[in-house]
């Protein structure tokens, strides 16, 4: 007898939900557990995805029957092409947990310009507030470094403000790979506040010598918190000695 056969009627999200505490139980006999997801994605339903999606929020010894089990999941996702995204727009927005599987499958069902302006949306609406992890907006700023799109550069410059030093820092590293000048005056404030701690100086100055961004208005403060590895010009660019 199947597992199916225990699940009864309903509509596929009635029995996905059903499936659920099996499909999530990270302990004890990983074939339960194995059995749980392969009936959820029998059912090809988006519906299944709110649950399928769990499984990328915790890990399971061993290593190699986590990642087996997650590229499984991630395929039966994938499988529903457009029909997944929905749910897992929806996974994305109410959990701060497996922002990186959720944008891998994004990636893999949607156009580019359609994942930034999902992630461009998800930023906004996360701010500079606090959380209590801020994992998710250093996975969504990270995706967006080296893509090429008016609207990255704006939702960037409220996380120079971040109360996460690990924010502050991808925040920056996406500045410097987008060039967006007008957060130019929000990197210097950051740079010489008098709380900015070491490593966020350093990378707000591999910023300004990336980008080329200059100084002007702040030089003094700059050349305070300049390091061996940085000299500032003449015109008021920060250059990276050896560079």
């Amino acid at each position: 007898m199947g597992l199916f056969d225990f699940l009864g009627g309903g509509t596929p999200a009635e029995k996905a939900q059903r499936l659920k505490a099996k499909a999530t139980q990270k302990y004890g006999d990983a074939a339960t557990r194995q059995g749980a997801l392969q009936s959820l994605a029998k059912l090809n339903s988006p519906d299944a995805v709110p649950v399928l999606m769990q499984r990328f929020t915790f890990a399971v010894d061993p290593q190699t029957t986590d990642a087996d089990e997650k590229d499984s999941v991630f395929e039966t996702i994938c499988g529903l092409e457009k029909d997944a995204v929905k749910p897992v727009v929806e996974f994305l927005t109410r959990n701060d947990g497996a922002s990186s599987w959720a944008l891998k499958i994004l990636d893999r069902v949607l156009p580019e310009t359609e994942v930034i302006g999902i992630v461009v949306t998800e930023l906004a609406r996360l701010g500079a507030a606090y959380t209590r992890d801020p994992e998710k907006k250093e996975v969504l700023l990270h995706h967006l470094v080296g893509k090429s799109d008016e609207r990255i550069g704006p939702v960037l410059v409220p996380f120079l403000h971040d109360m996460s030093d690990d924010v502050k820092m991808a925040a920056l590293k996406t500045v410097a790979s987008v060039k967006f000048e007008p957060a130019r005056e929000a990197i210097l404030t950051l740079l010489t506040g008098e709380d900015t701690g070491k490593r966020v100086q350093t990378a707000c100055l591999t910023t300004l010598a990336e980008t080329g961004f200059t100084v002007q208005g702040f030089r003094e403060k700059v050349e305070a918190r300049l390091t061996d590895a940085f000299t500032l010009d003449k015109s008021g660019v920060v250059k990276k000695r050896g560079a």
